[in-house]
Formats: C-alpha cells, structure tokens, sequence
C-alpha cells in the first residue's frame, strides 16, 4: 500500500511496514537535544529517577542558547547546574565559544539527516525536515523519556501536500513562500498534520531557504515539514553526515488528506504584522511602517545565506539613526564565517550590532529586548504580543533582505527602494 515520506519513515523507524494517520505508534529516535531552558527539567528527570546514562551519547547534544552568556545571578546558577548535569551524564554541552542555536546545529554537524526520525525540545525542531527527514518538537519531559530509551511515541499525522507553482520575484524567498503559505492558510491551518512542500519554486530555493520554510510549520499547527531529498539537498549533507544514512521517498500514488495548490506568479516579499505570523500583507501595502529595531537572525534565518544576503545589502550604506540593528548567526561557525569573509566588518561599518549566537532577542529574553511602545521588524518566527520584550511593543516578520534594506531606510522598504 502506497504511502507518503513521512509515513513510510515513521513506518521504518517502528519496524512495521505501512502506518496510516490517526495511528499512534512507539519510534525509534535518530537524534535528539535540549537546551537551557529544558535541560534542568529533563536531566533532572533522569537523576530523579535514578538512570545513569543516556540510551547514546553520540544521539544527544545540549545547548546553552537562551539565557547564555548569563545575565543575572539566576541565570549563572541554572547555566551551572546544566554544566554538573551534562557533566554527570557525559553528554556534550555547546556553549559561549561554541555556542549555537540547537535547531541549526544538528543541521551544521550533520547528525540530522535525511529519512530519519529527529524529535528535539523545541517546537522549531521541525526545521530539519527540510533535509528530507520527519522532524518534530517536544516537551521536556517526552525529551527525558527519549534519554533513557531512546524511543518515543506519537500519532501519525495526515499530510497535507503545499504545491507551488510559477517563478519568485528577485527578493522572494522561501521565508515568503512560507509566511505567504501561514497567511492563506492560518495558524492552525494544518493543525497536527504533516505539511509537505513540492514544486519548481521550492527546488529552485537554496536548502537553507528550504529550511526557513520547515522551521514555520509549527506557526501553521502542523507536527512536522518535509521536503524530499533532491541533488541539492544530498550535495548539502554529504560532506558533514556523522552516519550513513539513507534518502526516503514518498510513493507518487500515496494518498494525502489534501493538496493545495499555491501560485506564486507575482508575489512580493511578505510580511507578518502583529500579532500573529498568518496576519499577513505583501510589502508593498506596509511599506513606510516606523521602525526602533531590526533584528536578522533566529534559527530561521540565521544561516550563511542569510548573512551574505544581508551583507550584500548593507554594503557601503549606513543603518537609520535612532534605528536599533541587530545582527546574530545561528552557530559559532557561521559567526566564523561571517568574519573570514569580512561580513562582520560590513555590519559593524554600516552601525549594526553583531553578536555571538544566541536565542536572547527572538524570545525577549535579552540582549535585544523591546520596551512598551517599540516596533521591531524581524527575521525570526513568531511575532506574539510580548515575543520580543513588552506586551505592547510590536513585532513584524520578514526575510533578511527586507530587514536589511529597512535598516537603512529606517521604515520598511524593500532592496529595490534603496
């Protein structure tokens, strides 16, 4: 019986042959992790209840992301007490010098790859689902149990299949085909489902915009995104895949619960108005909007792809006065990069604040926080009240081009009204 890629790799790592949606099955775990904001609550879990170890060491990773480097006492003694821990468990912790948001680093050294099953303790996991594997956010607590067993549960999601078709405009990108996507179909447009994208205009997207794409899914209610694996995407991985690992494929007779076709003929750069990332306008009817701060980064658009296309921009230009502009890569890697390729030196020169990797702006956690008032256009993914600082300060959603651009101007604009 025909089935689709999502189910045909829940049906692999069950060890059962076909699944259908609806069904809840137990799965093996290719990879997982957390963070500073879970790993007290699931490493604790693991010491309450007496486990000595982890089901693979080489399966699990922990990142100090959000609250790092600590601002305030409270957050030095939770940094410390993830250190102990992570030291206790003899499981690889990344921090300041290595610092990266957990979502993009699986990505970066290859331990998520396609056909396999990722579960990591962030609803934005599902971003690595733009390799071509099932990758879905979880809970502290499902985090823990997958430490001790390297198992986990879930339901098999029906999958709604997104066809595009037509040709992106110069600064449309996959950030817009997805914003573009939330906008029409709503935040629970695909609530509990399977989102999969196929089409000439996403396999004309660079993977990193594939995954810009995936990491939104869950803005959409959907339980993971899946693009399947082309040339690109395997040229992507061959180099930094950690294991072997085989591409999974969906049957082209699989029945899926929907196909929606979404044309992009004519699409301008989208953006998310407060307060909700489906709130959606095409630049040109927002085009003016104030601006106090620009923030480039998060791990949807904190890539290389990202920093180059932000730097191509901002080149030989200054930032607004009285704008705030705030640029952070996704891992310390890319942060390298940025330097060896003189990227760092064109933001500091065009008066822009360039960080080390951290989740701090994105969330309102620091180093970026917005005051009552304040309106911030940025690349990141959810714009809710209170997302990036106070209740009433605002957050719009854009691609990296548009905040690069906005940035100069001081309102928002797009590149080609520079």
């Amino acid at each position: 019986m025909a089935q689709t890629i999502t189910e045909k790799i829940i049906a692999c790592h069950a060890g059962r042959e076909r699944v259908r949606p609806g069904e809840y099955v137990e799965a093996s775990v290719d990879q997982t992790w957390s963070d500073d904001l879970g790993a007290p609550l699931t490493l604790g879990l693991l010491e309450q209840h007496g486990i000595g170890q982890v089901f693979d060491r080489e399966r699990v990773f922990i990142t100090s992301m959000v609250n790092a480097p600590a601002q305030n006492a409270h957050f030095a003694a939770v940094l410390k007490q993830i250190r102990a821990l992570t030291g206790k468990f003899e499981i690889p912790l990344y921090e300041m010098g290595t610092a990266a948001i957990h979502n993009s680093l699986g990505i970066e050294m290859g331990r998520t790859l396609p056909g396999e099953l990722i579960a990591g303790g962030n609803s934005h996991a599902c971003m690595a689902g733009g390799l071509g594997c099932f990758a879905t956010g979880m809970g502290s607590t499902d985090i823990a149990a997958i430490l001790a067993t390297g198992r986990t549960w879930l339901e098999v999601p029906r999958t709604i299949r997104y066809r595009y078709t037509g040709t992106a405009g110069r600064w449309v990108t996959g950030k817009d085909l997805m914003l573009h996507t939330i906008g029409r179909i709503g935040v629970a447009g695909a609530d509990n489902a399977a989102m999969e994208f196929c089409g000439d205009p996403v396999n004309a997207l660079e993977v990193e915009e594939r995954l810009s794409m995936t990491n939104m899914a869950i803005e959409a209610g959907a339980q993971n995104a899946i693009i399947e694996p082309d040339a690109k995407t395997l040229a992507y991985v061959k180099d930094i895949a950690t294991r072997p690992f085989a591409p999974v494929y969906g049957d082209p007779d699989a029945r899926v619960s929907e196909e929606i076709l979404i044309p992009i003929d004519g699409l301008e750069p989208v953006i998310a108005l407060p307060f909700l990332p489906g709130n959606t306008r095409p630049l040109s009817a927002v085009k003016g909007t104030r601006l106090d701060q620009v923030y480039i980064g998060s791990c949807t658009n904190g890539w290389m792809h990202d920093m180059r296309v932000a730097a191509s921009i901002l080149k030989g230009r200054r930032v607004a006065g009285n704008l705030r502009v705030i640029i952070i890569p996704s891992t310390t890697k890319i942060h390298h990069q940025c330097m060896k390729e003189g990227l760092a030196g064109i933001f500091l020169e065009a008066g822009a604040a360039f960080s080390m990797p951290t989740c701090g702006p994105c969330i309102g956690a620091h180093m970026g926080v917005l005051a009552e008032g304040e309106r911030c256009l940025s690349t990141s993914n959810r714009n809710f009240p209170g997302r990036q600082g106070h209740v009433r300060s605002e957050t719009y959603l854009c691609n990296p081009a548009v905040a690069a651009a906005s940035a100069v101007k001081g309102h928002l604009c797009g590149p080609d009204d520079l």
